[in-house]
Parts: C-alpha cells; sequence; structure tokens
C-alpha cells in the first residue's frame, strides 16, 4: 500500500477548487433578475348546469418567480388566447393587444424573490397548450421548468450528501492521476 501523495492531491485539488469557488463568487455576486415559471396545475371539471346540463370547465395556474437578485422591468406573459385570468397576489398590470391578435399581460416590475401565481379560466375547446405562449422581460425570457411533487430533505442531509459527493470526485480525480502516472511509467 502507497501512501498518499499529498503533491499530487494539491495539484489537482486546487484548480478543481478554484473552479467551484470562482463559480460562486460569480453566482454571489452577479445582480441580475432570473424569471422562472412551471405549471402549477392543469385540471377539467365537469359542472352541472341549472338546466341539467353538464359543461366542462378547465383551469390551469403559471407560477411565475423573479429568483435573480434584480428587479425584472417589464414582464410580458403572452396568450395566444387570453381567457378568464386572476393574478395573486394582486399587482398592477395591463393587457395589450397585439398585431397579430394575441395578447400580453404586461406587469411593470417584479422585484428579486417575488413569486406571482396566474390562475385561467376557460371552456373547451381550448385547452392550456393553446393559452400561454411565451414569458419575457427586458432582461430576456423566462426559464420554463419542469416540476414534480416530491419530498424535501433537511438542509443538514443535502449538504452531507454533497459533501460525499465532493469526496467522491476528489477520489476519482486522484485515481485517474495515479492511473495516468502509472501506466506512463
Amino acid at each position: 500500500m502507497s501512501s498518499i501523495d499529498w503533491h499530487l492531491v494539491a495539484q489537482v485539488g486546487v484548480p478543481v477548487g478554484t473552479l467551484f469557488l470562482g463559480a460562486w463568487v460569480n453566482r454571489w455576486f452577479e445582480n441580475r433578475p432570473t424569471l422562472t415559471s412551471y405549471y402549477g396545475h392543469v385540471s377539467a371539471f365537469q359542472h352541472t348546469l341549472p338546466d341539467s346540463t353538464r359543461a366542462a370547465i378547465y383551469t390551469h395556474t403559471v407560477v411565475l418567480r423573479n429568483t435573480g437578485r434584480k428587479s425584472a422591468t417589464n414582464v410580458r406573459l403572452r396568450h395566444a388566447v387570453l381567457p378568464s385570468f386572476q393574478i395573486f397576489p394582486s399587482v398592477n398590470y395591463s393587457v395589450v393587444d397585439l398585431p397579430d391578435g394575441a395578447k400580453e399581460v404586461l406587469i411593470p416590475t417584479l422585484v428579486p424573490q417575488e413569486q406571482l401565481t396566474i390562475s385561467y379560466l376557460y371552456f373547451p375547446p381550448l385547452t392550456y397548450e393553446g393559452v400561454n405562449a411565451g414569458i419575457r422581460s427586458d432582461d430576456g425570457l423566462a426559464r420554463q421548468i419542469p416540476v414534480l411533487l416530491q419530498r424535501q430533505y433537511p438542509r443538514w442531509l443535502n449538504a452531507l450528501v454533497g459533501l460525499f459527493l465532493l469526496i467522491g470526485l476528489l477520489t476519482a480525480a486522484y485515481l485517474a492521476v495515479l492511473a495516468v502516472r502509472h501506466l506512463g511509467a
């Protein structure tokens, strides 16, 4: 069994550590808005009208959040067809008619860490795919993220798993360098 070559560990560890430190510093000090959105739910209801006929009612929600460190300005939610909608919590907005017949809901400002839920209500034949047509602001497009309902683990457990992952990565890099040295000798 050979002893650990600390010089080699330093040669591998310093660049890897510097890479992670640089990414962390860049992320921490960069001030920009970052819009993310996802569908909160898509639902269909069968409702009985007073004359005993059944009618389908569709709903869905879009959750919009500014996860950045700077306010997003002129946030535009584009719609191919704009059905009845509600924004929660209540914010100032206006509806803009576009030349192609589409409509945009214009929200002047979305401050950092602010989250809005936009709920839509509509009837067949319109479905949720025919409603929303993208979200953008003066700083770029919103990133639509897929979400799944899942268990949230405690922060300490996530940190422990991250530590084990980092130790495994550094060990694999060390073993790869040893293998290259051994094959080259």
